[in-house]
Protein backbone atom coordinates (compact mmCIF):
# COMPACT_ATOMS: atom_id res chain seq x y z
CA UNK A 1 0.00 0.00 0.00
CA UNK A 2 1.48 3.43 -1.01
CA UNK A 3 1.84 5.93 1.79
CA UNK A 4 0.52 9.50 0.51
CA UNK A 5 -0.27 10.35 3.69
CA UNK A 6 1.57 10.56 7.06
CA UNK A 7 0.68 12.74 10.55
CA UNK A 8 3.59 13.18 12.80
CA UNK A 9 3.15 14.37 16.43
CA UNK A 10 6.36 16.30 16.64
CA UNK A 11 7.28 16.31 20.74
CA UNK A 12 9.79 17.95 22.41
CA UNK A 13 10.66 14.35 23.73
CA UNK A 14 8.56 11.97 21.84
CA UNK A 15 7.91 11.43 17.67
CA UNK A 16 4.59 9.70 17.11
CA UNK A 17 3.37 8.89 13.85
CA UNK A 18 0.32 7.97 12.23
CA UNK A 19 -0.26 6.57 8.23
CA UNK A 20 -3.96 6.15 7.76
CA UNK A 21 -5.11 2.58 7.73
CA UNK A 22 -1.92 1.33 9.25
CA UNK A 23 -2.07 3.44 12.42
CA UNK A 24 0.63 3.98 14.75
CA UNK A 25 3.72 3.06 12.47
CA UNK A 26 6.63 5.03 14.68
CA UNK A 27 6.33 6.17 18.56
CA UNK A 28 10.31 7.31 18.85
CA UNK A 29 12.10 9.69 21.36
CA UNK A 30 13.07 13.14 19.38
CA UNK A 31 16.42 12.96 19.54
CA UNK A 32 19.88 12.86 17.49
CA UNK A 33 23.23 12.02 18.11
CA UNK A 34 25.56 13.97 16.51
CA UNK A 35 29.66 13.65 15.51
CA UNK A 36 31.45 16.56 16.29
CA UNK A 37 32.79 19.11 14.93
CA UNK A 38 31.08 18.14 12.39
CA UNK A 39 27.86 17.59 13.40
CA UNK A 40 27.55 14.89 11.51
CA UNK A 41 24.11 12.51 12.57
CA UNK A 42 24.87 9.34 13.07
CA UNK A 43 21.51 7.99 15.01
CA UNK A 44 18.03 9.35 15.31
CA UNK A 45 15.31 8.11 17.47
CA UNK A 46 15.54 5.07 19.83
CA UNK A 47 18.99 4.46 18.70
CA UNK A 48 20.43 8.18 19.68
CA UNK A 49 18.13 7.76 22.95
CA UNK A 50 20.07 4.73 24.17
CA UNK A 51 23.58 7.27 23.99
CA UNK A 52 22.54 9.34 26.35
CA UNK A 53 24.75 9.92 29.18
CA UNK A 54 27.12 7.24 27.73
CA UNK A 55 28.71 8.83 24.86
CA UNK A 56 32.38 10.05 24.04
CA UNK A 57 33.16 13.93 24.18
CA UNK A 58 33.16 13.92 19.90
CA UNK A 59 29.31 12.55 19.98
CA UNK A 60 26.61 14.43 21.72
CA UNK A 61 22.78 12.86 21.83
CA UNK A 62 20.33 16.51 20.73
CA UNK A 63 17.54 17.10 21.39
CA UNK A 64 16.54 19.62 18.35
CA UNK A 65 13.36 20.72 19.68
CA UNK A 66 12.88 22.80 22.85
CA UNK A 67 9.74 24.00 24.10
CA UNK A 68 7.95 22.38 21.17
CA UNK A 69 9.45 24.22 18.48
CA UNK A 70 12.34 23.89 16.36
CA UNK A 71 15.77 24.85 18.50
CA UNK A 72 17.91 23.86 15.40
CA UNK A 73 16.46 24.02 12.06
CA UNK A 74 19.16 21.47 10.16
CA UNK A 75 18.96 19.17 12.91
CA UNK A 76 14.66 18.54 12.87
CA UNK A 77 14.97 18.35 8.98
CA UNK A 78 17.49 15.46 9.43
CA UNK A 79 15.03 14.20 12.40
CA UNK A 80 12.28 14.64 10.00
CA UNK A 81 13.67 13.36 6.99
CA UNK A 82 14.31 9.97 9.13
CA UNK A 83 10.68 9.91 9.90
CA UNK A 84 8.98 10.59 7.01
CA UNK A 85 11.15 7.66 5.00
CA UNK A 86 10.51 5.56 7.90
CA UNK A 87 6.99 5.56 7.55
CA UNK A 88 6.61 5.49 3.62
CA UNK A 89 8.84 2.19 4.12
CA UNK A 90 12.42 1.67 1.73
CA UNK A 91 10.91 0.77 -1.48
CA UNK A 92 8.94 4.13 -2.00
CA UNK A 93 10.73 6.71 -1.87
CA UNK A 94 10.15 8.57 -4.66
CA UNK A 95 6.88 8.94 -3.07
CA UNK A 96 6.41 12.59 -1.19
CA UNK A 97 3.37 11.75 1.03
CA UNK A 98 1.31 14.90 2.50
CA UNK A 99 2.25 15.22 5.45
CA UNK A 100 0.16 16.52 8.61
CA UNK A 101 2.61 18.20 11.73
CA UNK A 102 1.72 18.99 15.36
CA UNK A 103 2.83 22.68 16.68
CA UNK A 104 2.11 24.46 20.15
CA UNK A 105 -0.72 26.88 19.99
CA UNK A 106 1.67 29.53 20.68
CA UNK A 107 3.87 29.36 17.65
CA UNK A 108 4.90 31.97 15.77
CA UNK A 109 4.59 32.77 12.12
CA UNK A 110 8.07 32.63 11.92
CA UNK A 111 8.54 29.29 13.56
CA UNK A 112 5.61 27.87 11.92
CA UNK A 113 7.10 28.61 8.45
CA UNK A 114 10.13 26.74 9.60
CA UNK A 115 8.75 23.62 10.66
CA UNK A 116 6.46 23.63 7.04
CA UNK A 117 10.23 24.36 5.25
CA UNK A 118 12.07 21.72 6.97
CA UNK A 119 9.41 18.88 6.50
CA UNK A 120 9.12 20.44 2.30
CA UNK A 121 12.88 19.67 2.56
CA UNK A 122 13.00 16.15 4.20
CA UNK A 123 10.45 14.44 1.68
CA UNK A 124 7.22 16.16 2.02
CA UNK A 125 4.71 16.96 -0.40
CA UNK A 126 2.97 19.51 1.45
CA UNK A 127 2.86 20.16 4.73
CA UNK A 128 0.28 21.33 6.89
CA UNK A 129 0.75 22.36 10.46
CA UNK A 130 -1.71 21.81 12.86
CA UNK A 131 -1.93 23.38 17.25
CA UNK A 132 -1.44 20.64 19.13
CA UNK A 133 -4.66 21.57 21.50
CA UNK A 134 -7.04 21.29 18.04
CA UNK A 135 -5.34 17.87 17.66
CA UNK A 136 -5.32 16.73 20.85
CA UNK A 137 -8.81 17.58 21.55
CA UNK A 138 -9.68 15.65 17.85
CA UNK A 139 -7.96 12.43 19.20
CA UNK A 140 -10.00 12.62 22.11
CA UNK A 141 -13.00 12.05 20.40
CA UNK A 142 -14.06 15.88 20.87
CA UNK A 143 -16.55 17.48 18.56
CA UNK A 144 -14.54 20.47 17.73
CA UNK A 145 -17.01 22.15 15.55
CA UNK A 146 -20.18 21.84 18.00
CA UNK A 147 -21.07 25.00 19.91
CA UNK A 148 -20.41 23.82 23.15
CA UNK A 149 -17.32 24.76 24.67
CA UNK A 150 -14.50 22.11 25.58
CA UNK A 151 -11.30 22.41 27.53
CA UNK A 152 -8.10 20.30 26.67
CA UNK A 153 -5.33 20.03 28.88
CA UNK A 154 -2.16 18.82 26.71
CA UNK A 155 0.80 17.88 28.75
CA UNK A 156 3.78 16.97 26.82
CA UNK A 157 7.40 16.86 27.27
CA UNK A 158 7.79 20.07 26.77
CA UNK A 159 5.06 21.95 26.87
CA UNK A 160 1.65 22.46 29.46
CA UNK A 161 -1.20 23.74 27.07
CA UNK A 162 -4.75 24.28 28.00
CA UNK A 163 -6.88 25.70 25.45
CA UNK A 164 -10.88 26.17 25.49
CA UNK A 165 -12.28 25.00 21.75
CA UNK A 166 -15.82 25.71 20.11
CA UNK A 167 -17.02 26.17 16.73
CA UNK A 168 -13.47 24.38 15.14
CA UNK A 169 -11.06 27.09 16.73
CA UNK A 170 -9.54 27.96 19.98
CA UNK A 171 -10.69 30.42 22.10
CA UNK A 172 -8.94 30.65 25.19
CA UNK A 173 -5.89 29.14 25.86
CA UNK A 174 -2.58 29.33 27.99
CA UNK A 175 0.97 27.78 27.30
CA UNK A 176 3.72 26.84 30.21
CA UNK A 177 7.17 25.89 29.77
CA UNK A 178 6.40 23.19 32.47
CA UNK A 179 6.44 19.59 31.31
CA UNK A 180 7.88 16.22 31.25
CA UNK A 181 11.16 17.43 30.90
CA UNK A 182 10.44 19.99 34.22
CA UNK A 183 9.06 17.15 36.34
CA UNK A 184 12.38 14.77 35.56
CA UNK A 185 14.52 17.90 36.26
CA UNK A 186 12.70 18.56 39.92
CA UNK A 187 12.70 14.59 40.48
CA UNK A 188 16.49 15.12 40.16
CA UNK A 189 16.80 18.11 41.99
CA UNK A 190 14.63 16.92 44.86
CA UNK A 191 16.69 13.48 45.34
CA UNK A 192 19.97 15.95 45.16
CA UNK A 193 18.62 17.98 47.86
CA UNK A 194 17.29 15.05 50.47
CA UNK A 195 19.27 12.67 49.65
CA UNK A 196 22.82 14.07 48.27
CA UNK A 197 22.11 11.91 45.26
CA UNK A 198 23.08 12.62 41.85
CA UNK A 199 20.53 10.83 39.52
CA UNK A 200 20.55 11.32 35.62
CA UNK A 201 17.38 12.45 33.21
CA UNK A 202 16.63 8.66 32.44
CA UNK A 203 16.69 7.83 35.73
CA UNK A 204 14.15 10.58 37.09
CA UNK A 205 12.06 9.74 34.04
CA UNK A 206 12.08 5.90 34.64
CA UNK A 207 10.76 7.64 38.48
CA UNK A 208 8.39 9.14 37.28
CA UNK A 209 6.95 6.70 34.89
CA UNK A 210 6.93 4.12 37.76
CA UNK A 211 5.94 6.06 40.58
CA UNK A 212 4.41 9.64 39.81
CA UNK A 213 1.90 10.93 41.69
CA UNK A 214 0.34 14.26 41.85
CA UNK A 215 -1.00 13.91 45.62
CA UNK A 216 0.37 12.05 48.35
CA UNK A 217 -1.84 9.04 49.03
CA UNK A 218 -1.66 6.16 52.23
CA UNK A 219 -1.16 3.40 49.64
CA UNK A 220 2.14 4.91 48.28
CA UNK A 221 3.89 2.93 45.62
CA UNK A 222 7.90 2.58 46.07
CA UNK A 223 10.58 2.46 43.47
CA UNK A 224 14.51 1.70 44.35
CA UNK A 225 17.08 3.93 42.14
CA UNK A 226 20.85 3.99 42.15
CA UNK A 227 22.52 7.23 41.55
CA UNK A 228 26.12 8.69 42.63
CA UNK A 229 26.76 9.84 46.01
CA UNK A 230 27.44 13.87 46.48
CA UNK A 231 29.67 12.98 48.89
CA UNK A 232 31.77 10.08 48.30
CA UNK A 233 31.49 9.72 45.20
CA UNK A 234 30.56 5.84 44.80
CA UNK A 235 27.63 4.33 43.64
CA UNK A 236 24.56 4.40 46.42
CA UNK A 237 20.88 2.98 45.85
CA UNK A 238 18.08 4.39 47.78
CA UNK A 239 14.15 3.57 47.87
CA UNK A 240 11.71 6.10 46.37
CA UNK A 241 8.04 6.70 47.68
CA UNK A 242 5.44 7.75 45.13
CA UNK A 243 4.54 10.74 48.26
CA UNK A 244 8.20 12.09 48.02
CA UNK A 245 7.29 12.00 43.99
CA UNK A 246 4.14 14.04 44.85
CA UNK A 247 6.00 16.39 47.01
CA UNK A 248 8.60 17.13 44.27
CA UNK A 249 5.84 17.91 41.55
CA UNK A 250 3.86 20.18 43.83
CA UNK A 251 5.38 23.77 42.96
CA UNK A 252 4.56 22.69 39.33
CA UNK A 253 1.56 21.46 39.56
CA UNK A 254 0.24 24.75 40.91
CA UNK A 255 1.62 26.58 38.76
CA UNK A 256 -0.44 24.36 36.12
CA UNK A 257 -3.70 24.97 38.10
CA UNK A 258 -3.35 28.48 38.01
CA UNK A 259 -2.98 28.52 34.28
CA UNK A 260 -6.08 26.37 34.22
CA UNK A 261 -7.53 29.16 36.20
CA UNK A 262 -6.04 31.98 33.80
CA UNK A 263 -7.78 30.48 30.58
CA UNK A 264 -10.92 30.12 32.84
CA UNK A 265 -10.84 34.36 33.19
CA UNK A 266 -10.30 34.48 29.92
CA UNK A 267 -13.58 32.07 28.67
CA UNK A 268 -16.89 33.55 28.15
CA UNK A 269 -19.25 32.50 31.18
CA UNK A 270 -21.47 30.36 28.54
CA UNK A 271 -17.96 28.22 27.59
CA UNK A 272 -17.47 28.10 31.58
CA UNK A 273 -20.38 26.43 32.27
CA UNK A 274 -20.21 24.11 29.14
CA UNK A 275 -16.97 22.71 30.54
CA UNK A 276 -18.20 22.99 34.33
CA UNK A 277 -20.50 20.40 33.38
CA UNK A 278 -18.38 18.19 31.15
CA UNK A 279 -15.16 18.43 32.90
CA UNK A 280 -11.66 19.19 31.81
CA UNK A 281 -9.91 16.68 29.45
CA UNK A 282 -6.05 15.68 29.67
CA UNK A 283 -4.23 14.11 27.09
CA UNK A 284 -0.27 13.59 26.57
CA UNK A 285 2.21 11.72 28.15
CA UNK A 286 2.19 13.55 31.76
CA UNK A 287 -1.68 13.10 31.56
CA UNK A 288 -0.34 9.38 33.53
CA UNK A 289 0.61 11.09 36.60
CA UNK A 290 -1.18 9.16 38.86
CA UNK A 291 -4.01 10.73 40.82
CA UNK A 292 -3.73 13.89 38.61
CA UNK A 293 -7.81 14.78 38.06
CA UNK A 294 -7.74 14.51 41.44
CA UNK A 295 -5.33 17.30 42.00
CA UNK A 296 -7.22 19.31 39.73
CA UNK A 297 -10.53 18.78 40.77
CA UNK A 298 -9.04 19.38 44.51
CA UNK A 299 -7.78 22.96 43.21
CA UNK A 300 -9.88 24.31 40.44
CA UNK A 301 -12.98 22.29 41.59
CA UNK A 302 -13.60 21.20 37.92
CA UNK A 303 -13.83 17.07 37.21
CA UNK A 304 -10.87 16.02 35.10
CA UNK A 305 -10.50 13.05 33.08
CA UNK A 306 -7.77 11.35 31.16
CA UNK A 307 -8.64 10.81 27.67
CA UNK A 308 -8.23 7.29 26.29
CA UNK A 309 -4.75 6.62 25.47
CA UNK A 310 -3.67 9.95 25.85
CA UNK A 311 -0.27 9.56 24.46
CA UNK A 312 -1.58 9.08 21.49
CA UNK A 313 -4.24 11.92 20.92
CA UNK A 314 -2.16 14.55 18.72
CA UNK A 315 -0.99 11.66 16.46
CA UNK A 316 -4.48 10.47 16.41
CA UNK A 317 -5.98 13.87 15.73
CA UNK A 318 -3.45 13.67 12.61
CA UNK A 319 -5.37 10.97 11.88
CA UNK A 320 -8.69 12.49 11.35
CA UNK A 321 -7.14 15.43 9.76
CA UNK A 322 -5.96 13.39 7.10
CA UNK A 323 -8.89 11.66 6.42
CA UNK A 324 -10.80 15.05 5.36
CA UNK A 325 -8.09 16.43 4.60
CA UNK A 326 -9.65 18.57 1.46
CA UNK A 327 -12.52 19.46 4.15
CA UNK A 328 -9.85 20.68 6.86
CA UNK A 329 -7.81 22.38 4.12
CA UNK A 330 -10.80 24.95 3.37
CA UNK A 331 -11.52 25.27 6.84
CA UNK A 332 -9.29 24.77 9.94
CA UNK A 333 -5.72 24.44 8.33
CA UNK A 334 -6.50 28.28 6.78
CA UNK A 335 -7.22 29.45 10.08
CA UNK A 336 -3.69 28.19 11.55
Amino acid sequence: MLTTKIGIDLGTVNTVVFVPQKGFVINEPTMVALELPENRVIAVGKEAKEMLGKTPSDIIAYKPLKDGVIADYYITKALLRYFIQKAIGPFNLLIKPDVVISVPAGITQTERRAVINAAVEAGAKNAYVVKEPILAALGAGIPINSHSGNMIVNIGGGAFEVAVVSLGGIVSWASLRIAGNRFDQAIADYVKKKYGLYIGEQTAENVKIAVSSAIATRSKKEHQIRGRDMTSGLPKDILLSSNEIAEALHPYLVETASAIQEVFNQTPPELVADIMEKGIILSGGGAYIDNLPAFFKRALGVSAYVAEEPLFCVAKGTGLILSHLDVYKRTLLSKL
